[in-house]
């Protein structure tokens, strides 16, 4: 077996660093093929959130959901290429957090791999959640509850089996994910022409009509830019995966040299066509989703049902991703001395209490949904609101230091280099400082930015106490 934890962090803080504890028994096989990389990179991009979640946000900021949608697709786009930086350079399974590790310190490292690792598993709850709600709709008088257990021992399983068990399903899910939006795509570019029967070219009378191209204001565009920059989500899942497939250097500069035609395609693509095709305010945008509104739109029958099977797919597909993702962070912050070495037991390459605990962790947060959803189900999805851009803001501070160290220690391990150092990277840093401003504004948001900032400092301080304490143990063993 091949070992994917993080190389020993060099202590560049004053004392503060320390070496990276290995324990014999986390080894992770290299079982994901090329093949599996590619198509993870390509449908981690599609998720429930483009196709359900973006209804919402077309329904706040109207056609000038594209705008929003460019200006976040950008942003994410500038921090993928600075993880692919840092992943190409030194792929691990901890991905950002084994980065944030050697940039910043240990407790960077503690404070961003369990954030994520709690955003997935809350994550994985809710997925299971929005998938058992079809099945129930398919199947009524069938308990939710029962289909989320179900969903959960068929992904345990799959990730408590070899990698490549995970690298097929996901290869799958994502080819369908692919095909669907493709197909969707190719119809609507059809119907914007007039070329598709018994349809007429629709022009311009959506974008400028109905209160024109930003009719609800800058407040609504506001909301729609926030909505879609939570959209985005999960494309960090595919440097985890890298670090455990046949060629990590080359799968991971690839899959994020093709991120910018993804997410242009995949997502502004999307929104264009539907905002050309529908007027923002049909309510079944929101009631039924922006894609079945669009087909609904279209005359096309069964629609609803041809999209409920794709999006219940998505999310089967996501809740596959977060569990092996959850999984890997954990294994790697045990690796470094950062969790509970019950979790980094491995057996075949696969770190099986990690993927036990992840999942049951998710199950858990399905169960308080209908136990606690008034309070404690609500403080866990507030927790896990901003989640997102804390991981960005440690991605892009760690870019910042390694990308001068490694021009100075090993220039050649840059295979792939962000776009016009340092400005670049400090305009990303501005850009998600914008998104935290806006979401103080917004009373929508303002209290996910609180709960959010609250874990994160919690996770600051055990994180900080612990390299503390390692440090003094070091000067007195």
């Amino acid at each position: 077996m091949s070992r994917t934890s993080a190389p020993a962090p060099a202590d560049r803080s004053g004392g503060s660093g320390g070496s990276e504890r290995r324990p014999d028994d986390i080894t992770l096989s290299h079982g994901l093929k090329q093949r599996h990389l590619s198509m993870i990179a390509l449908g981690g991009v599609i998720g429930a959130g483009l196709f359900v979640g973006s209804g919402a946000g077309i329904a706040k900021a109207g056609p000038s959901i594209v705008v929003a949608y460019a200006l976040s697709g950008l942003l994410v786009m500038l921090v993928m290429r600075m993880l692919g930086e840092m992943s190409a350079a030194n792929p691990a399974s901890g991905s950002f957090s084994v980065h944030a590790e050697r940039a910043i310190g240990p407790w960077a490292g503690f404070t961003s791999g369990w954030a994520f690792w709690f955003l997935l598993c809350v994550a994985v709850g809710l997925e299971g959640i929005g998938a058992a709600k079809i099945m129930s709709g398919w199947l009524p008088g069938t308990p939710e509850w029962a289909w989320v257990a179900l969903f959960m021992l068929v992904f345990c399983g799959t990730n408590l089996a070899a990698v490549k068990n995970f690298g097929e399903f996901e290869f799958w899910f994502a080819a369908l994910k692919v095909g669907a939006i493709v197909l969707f795509l190719g119809i609507g570019a059809l119907a914007i022409a007039g070329l598709l029967p018994g349809t007429d070219a629709p022009g311009a009378s959506n974008l400028t009509g109905e209160g024109g191209f930003m009719p609800m204001g800058v407040d609504g565009f506001v909301v729609g830019l926030l909505a879609s920059v939570f959209a985005y989500g999960g494309l960090e899942t595919v440097t985890i995966a890298a670090a455990e497939s046949e060629h990590p250097v080359k799968g991971v500069a690839k899959a994020v040299r093709t991120a910018m035609w993804r997410i242009a395609v995949f997502y502004i693509g999307s929104m264009a066509v539907i905002v050309t095709l529908v007027p923002w305010d049909d309510p079944r945008v929101v009631s039924k989703g922006p894609y079945v509104a669009t087909l609904d739109h279209l005359g096309i029958s069964e629609a609803g049902q041809i999209m409920n099977v794709v999006v219940l797919v998505a999310l089967l597909s996501a809740m596959n991703a977060n569990i092996y993702g959850a999984s890997r962070m954990a294994c790697s912050l045990v690796a470094r001395g950062q969790g509970p070495r019950v979790l980094g037991h491995a057996h075949g390459g696969v770190p099986r209490m990690a993927v036990l605990v992840s999942s049951l962790f998710g199950f858990g947060c399905v169960l308080l949904s209908y136990w606690r959803p008034d309070d404690v189900f609500m403080w866990l999805l507030n927790m896990i609101g901003a989640i997102i851009l804390v991981v960005w803001i440690f991605i892009t501070v760690s870019q910042l230091i390694l990308r001068r160290r490694t021009e100075r220690e090993d220039p050649s391990r840059l295979v792939v280099r962000m776009w016009l150092y340092p400005w670049l990277t400090w305009a990303a840093l501005l850009g998600m400082a914008t998104v935290f401003f806006l979401m103080a504004r917004e009373p929508g948001t303002r209290t996910q930015l609180y709960y959010t900032g609250g874990l994160t400092a919690v996770l600051m301080v055990v994180g900080y106490a612990r390299q503390r304490v390692g440090v003094l143990k070091r000067r007195t063993g």
